[in-house]
């Protein structure tokens, strides 16, 4: 089992609607076998005890209140993912796959479904299963108490804002993960394209189907350099969408083994779309995806595009604020072994975050607010060698805001920082454009 086809496992296990739900009803079923069996070997006490037609009575209503349950468990989903992908964005999606409260209501309710079946045909006029009956009235009890936790949580994650803390959460987890994969000792990172390759590759491995990068095995493909004595160098960055027939990895030095090609494809996990694991920079875009389109004519929705530059902020600090000194090579020209990866840069990050919503939010005054008061406190607080990139971001606000508002007699309001967009306490001169 090579690693791409555990990452991909683990991937469809995590997303999967029907893993879980299929779990519990066996295991509903394989509890409902063995409750009737205990209650032919086991007495429980008179208050624990049901005659047959109590019996039949409960579990039959059990069954009904389940499948109900099971409906409109179904039903509330369905709604939720109409509203999300109308008015977030479609990639958002991946995450509601992921929440354990809607797999695990699924999974409680069916599995009662099938223990309280199961237990239905052994209720006879002499052994009645006393044991299995209390148990399914618990398990109800449990699927409509995960219901109602789960009801909960869709109805708060169909804020904006909610939706935006969720996945910059996720950003940062996956940056996290980057910076440790940037820290394997085989792997040496360089900002965009490697450029000063060591004369011809003796191998390039090409895509043979197009599919985005979704996640790499670092230190296999560093070890797989180190054991070969070759340098693999990567020619694009992990959410990259590589068309068929693109060189995906060039290898220079001794000709490796004839498996060689197979063996790093097998290192490189490809899917129809981007995923957050390894890969911050798709946060990034989900969130953009959400601003814009709270900003669009048919929604004219600024407040959510302020709300989303919050949580937008808070992760391109954790970003800027990282030094990769540590965890890179500045000079690569001397590598020889090893594996080289390329990475989005600061500017890169930046650029994402910002242009799109520059573009679309011109015409909002709080939302050129908010990205000031956003550029300007990170400009203070990124590492010094970044803030090139904030000033730049700023001269084109000013741009900007100086094509759309230097003749409106909001001209100053448009020029100054706020970080609540409009009604923030005052927080310097204004900026006349």
């Amino acid at each position: 089992m090579t690693w791409s086809f555990r990452f991909r496992l683990r991937r469809y296990l995590r997303e999967s609607l029907w893993v879980a739900p299929l779990v519990g009803g066996v295991l509903g079923w394989t509890l409902g076998i063995a409750s009737s069996d205990f209650g032919t070997i086991a007495t429980l006490s008179a208050r624990w005890q049901y005659s047959p037609s109590t019996a039949d009575s409960v579990l039959a209503s059990v069954v009904a209140a389940s499948v109900g349950l099971i409906g409109f468990v179904v039903t509330v989903s369905v709604l939720i993912v109409q509203m999300a992908t109308g008015t977030f964005s479609a990639r958002y999606m991946r995450i509601f796959y992921r929440d354990w409260a809607f797999k695990a209501v699924l999974a409680v309710l069916i599995g009662t479904f099938t223990f309280s079946y199961t237990l239905l045909r052994h209720v006879e006029a002499n052994d009645v299963p006393n044991l299995g009956v209390t148990l399914a009235g618990a398990c109800l009890g449990l699927g409509i108490i995960l219901f109602v936790i789960f009801l909960d949580r869709a109805i708060h994650r169909l804020r904006p804002v909610a939706v935006a803390a969720l996945v910059a959460k996720a950003g940062r987890r996956a940056l996290r993960q980057a910076l440790e994969a940037a820290a394997k000792p085989d792997a040496v990172i360089v900002p965009g394209p490697y450029d000063d390759a060591p004369g011809e590759p003796i191998l390039v491995v090409h895509m043979l189907h197009g599919g985005a990068i979704q996640a790499l095995d670092v230190g296999g493909l560093g070890s797989w350099a180190h054991a070969n004595s070759c340098l693999v160098v990567l020619r694009h960055p992990v959410g990259d969408f590589v068309p068929a027939g693109e060189p995906l990895i060039d290898v220079y030095g001794p000709t490796p083994g004839p498996d060689a090609e197979r063996r790093l494809r097998s290192m490189i996990a490809l899917g129809v779309e981007r995923t957050i694991e390894q890969d911050p920079a798709f946060a990034v875009r989900i969130m953009v995806d959400i601003a814009i389109r709270a900003l669009s004519p048919a929604v004219n929705d600024p407040t959510t595009a302020v709300q989303v530059l919050d949580h937008l902020e808070d992760l391109l600090r954790l970003v800027g604020q990282t030094d990769l000194s540590d965890y890179q090579e500045r000079d690569v020209t001397d590598v020889e072994v090893g594996l080289v990866l390329p990475i989005r840069r600061w500017n890169d990050y930046l650029a994402l975050s910002v242009t799109e919503i520059r573009g679309y939010g011109a015409n909002s005054i709080q939302v050129v607010r908010r990205l000031r008061a956003m550029l300007e406190s990170l400009g203070g607080a990124v590492l010094p060698e970044r803030r090139a990139g904030v000033l730049d971001e700023l001269v084109r606000l000013d741009a900007v805001v100086a094509a759309r508002w230097g003749t409106s007699v909001d001209g100053d309001l448009a020029g100054t920082a706020d970080r609540q967009g409009i009604g923030g306490p005052y927080a310097g001169p204004a900026r006349r454009v």
